[in-house]
């Protein structure tokens, strides 16, 4: 039996859908990956769930590419100016096709990406009934959106740190979140 070994490249992207595009575009020029895994923190919808908890993102979605209208949130595609089965979407989301999400032992759900933290009581209602999401970040959609389009395995694992729109950040726990995480990530680069 031989032991396989794995190259890996650390990228920091930054903050947010255009330092994560850019980021990683720049990255997949230098040097093509054969996988790419986002792991990062993010904000939880449901405040049944205990923070710290790891999840794989299944689907993706932009959220505040939006607008309201008539008291209610409308997508690019809900608005006809995107067809939403136009490459990389389906039915408006950017789905993580790969087999590997199916392996992982952890919990698949719905995310949502978004350039603006949501803290709005009435952001929260719009996003959960439009999106249905688990998880809130600023950089996802970017993984599944540039992956997608490059033809490149992925993974996003996100970590909730704290429950979207609670500003106090007494209430967050980013050391749980984080240890989790890299625990998760020690995890899964074992089973690979």
């Amino acid at each position: 039996m031989t032991a396989t070994s794995i190259e890996l490249d650390v990228l920091i992207s930054g903050i947010g859908l255009l330092a994560t595009s850019y980021a990683l575009l720049k990255q997949i020029q230098l040097k093509r990956p054969d996988m790419i895994i986002q792991a990062g923190v993010g904000g939880c919808f449901d405040k049944k769930l205990k923070l710290g908890q790891v999840f794989v993102i299944q689907k993706e979605a932009v959220a505040d590419q939006s607008v309201v209208e008539l008291k209610k949130l409308k997508t690019l595609f809900d608005l006809n100016l995107v067809p939403a089965n136009q490459p990389p979407s389906q039915k408006g989301w950017l789905v993580n096709p790969h087999s590997i999400v199916k392996k992982l032992r952890l919990p698949k759900v719905t995310g949502i990406s978004v350039n603006e933290i949501t803290t709005q009581p009435q952001k929260v209602r719009f996003y959960k009934k439009q999106f249905n999401p688990i998880i809130e970040s600023m950089e996802g959609a970017a993984l599944h959106y540039i992956a997608l389009q490059e033809k490149i395995p992925f993974l996003q694992l996100r970590s909730s740190s704290n429950y979207i729109a609670e500003r106090n950040k007494k209430n967050w726990n980013m050391p749980a979140a984080i240890a989790s995480l890299n625990q998760s990530l020690l995890t899964l680069l074992q089973e690979l």
